[in-house]
Parts: structure tokens; sequence; C-alpha cells
């Protein structure tokens, strides 16, 4: 006879009704012939995969129960992978993320939707190490790997850790990895998104080359500038090589990319330079990078 009360059969009630609680908050999304999930950040606001949304294409969102309900895309930043939707028809219960650490060996939930029918799958966090730069530029506010099968139709879908609270968002990385886009990093861009439409980044309007100078080892040289950019307005000219930023010297060019993030956009710079073989230094404000 089934023993209700064993350790086996409660942890299976447990996770039963952890699922239940979340797939409240969650929907299916759709756009042309892709399929994901996603699951209400704030009210009316719903956070999905940006991967998994194409381009121009109608979105709807499958409700819990089935019914679907229009959406517009309000924002989406391809580096975090963090998309955000507004439905104005329904409302509902907005889950709460919690940005506490997390732990490898720990047990992990992924709840998605398939056309409004909670799909879940469980697992154990594989790697949780510390902030990482997607490929695609992005920062993300810990790199938290999953050892699950998830399905296509869950990607953007809630992530939950044995005490039901929502770490963040299971996604799909490189090689097929599941990872997490992790609650901080969630809320960071998604209020980006819902202020801006976009993620605001620093722009300085310079074509740079990597380039080696004697006796300070790597510079940047400046290729190109964009007319009414930044770098025009403060005075750069091309074969100008920086060699410091803020005092910082330039290991790389991905070094002054990742220095122009969202935090970077209006602040006052000091470029140190070589300009025909001499020492220069100036001041340049980070304008806001165009849309594409």
């Amino acid at each position: 006879m089934p023993n209700a009360s064993s350790p086996l059969a409660q942890l299976s009630t447990g996770m039963a009704e952890t699922v239940a609680v979340a797939s409240r908050s969650v929907v299916a999304v759709h756009a042309g012939r892709a399929r994901a999930s996603g699951f209400a950040w704030r009210t009316g606001l719903i956070v999905t995969c940006e991967e998994a949304l194409p381009e121009d294409e109608d979105v709807e969102v499958c409700l819990p129960g089935g019914a679907t309900a229009p959406a517009a895309v309000v924002g989406r930043d391809a580096s975090t992978d963090v998309a955000l939707l507004r439905i104005d028809s329904v409302q509902l219960p907005p889950m709460a993320l919690d940005a506490a650490p997390v732990h490898a060996g720990a047990i992990v939930l992924a709840v998605g939707s398939l056309e409004g029918t909670p799909v879940a799958a469980a697992g154990a966090v594989s790697l949780a190490g510390p902030a990482w730069r997607s490929l695609r530029g992005g920062d993300i506010d810990a790199r938290i790997e999953l050892d699950l099968m998830l399905r296509r139709s869950a990607e953007g879908g809630l992530a939950l850790d044995a005490s039901a609270r929502a770490i963040g968002m299971a996604v799909f990385g490189p090689r097929q990895r599941v990872l997490v886009i992790p609650a901080a990093t969630i809320e960071r861009v998604a209020a980006l998104l819902e202020t801006h439409g976009r993620v605001p980044r620093g722009y300085l309007g310079l074509s740079l080359q990597p380039v080696s100078v004697a006796h300070d080892g790597v510079g940047a040289m400046v290729m190109g500038i964009a007319d009414g950019s930044p770098a025009a307005a403060a005075g750069l000219r091309q074969g100008d090589v920086i060699l410091a930023w803020n005092g910082q010297p330039v290991r790389s060019i991905q070094m002054l990319l990742r220095a122009l993030g969202p935090a970077s956009v209006g602040s006052i710079i000091t470029l140190s330079l070589k300009r025909a073989g001499e020492p220069a230094e100036m001041k340049l404000t980070v304008g806001e990078r165009p849309a594409d």
C-alpha cells in the first residue's frame, strides 16, 4: 500500500504544489511559429527570453487555462536575453524574484507553459559562479547552470529552488546548456526596458584597432570617427592612439567596450593619448548609442 507520508511522497507532493502555484504566473508566448514561455514580472508586464522572440512578428500569450491575449513588445535586450511584453486585457499575479545566492547541488525546478498547461522539469544546479559577460556583451550577475532537460517551449519560464524562490529565468545557452538569467539581472534589465524600451549603452562614435605601443604595451588606434559623435565633439582625430581610460591602461578593445555600459551614459571620461608621437589628454562626455 502506498505510503503518502514517506519522504519521497512528500517531496513529490511539494514539487507538484510548487509548480501549481508558480504556473499561475506563467504564460506561453507565441510569435509566428516560435513557442516559448514567460512570466508575470509586474502587473500587465511579462518577462520572456529575447532569443526566442522573432523580430516583426505579432505576439500573443496563452494564459493559464488556455485563453489567449495579444501582447506588445515593450523592449528587448539581446545581450542579456531579456524581453519585456505588455498585456492589457488580463492581470496575472506577478512573481517575486529572489536574488539570494544559489549554490551548486541545490534542487531546482523549471516551470513553463505549453498552450496554457504547465510544464515542468526537475534537476540540480550544476554550476553556481560569479558574474560573467555573455557572448553578446551583456552583464549577467551570476553564472547559474542547470542539469535538467528543458523543453524548447519552456524556455523563458521560471527557475525555482527547493524553497519555491524564483531565482530567475530558464534559457538555453551555448551548446544547449540550460542557464538561468538570474533575478538581479532581470530586475535591472526589465526596469530599463520598461522605462526606455531598450538598454541604453555608452557611445563614443569611434572605430578602433588594437596596436602595440613601445614601452606602453597595448593601445587602441582611432581608425574612424562618426559625424556628430561624442568623439568628434571632443576633438579626437584619426590616428590618435588611446593609451588609458580614466587612468586605467588599455589592455584590449573589449576593455573599452565593457566600460560603455548603461551607467556610463552622460559620464565625463579622461582619455590619455598619443597624437603624432606626443602625449595628450582629452575629456569626453559619453553619449547614448543610437538605436540600430
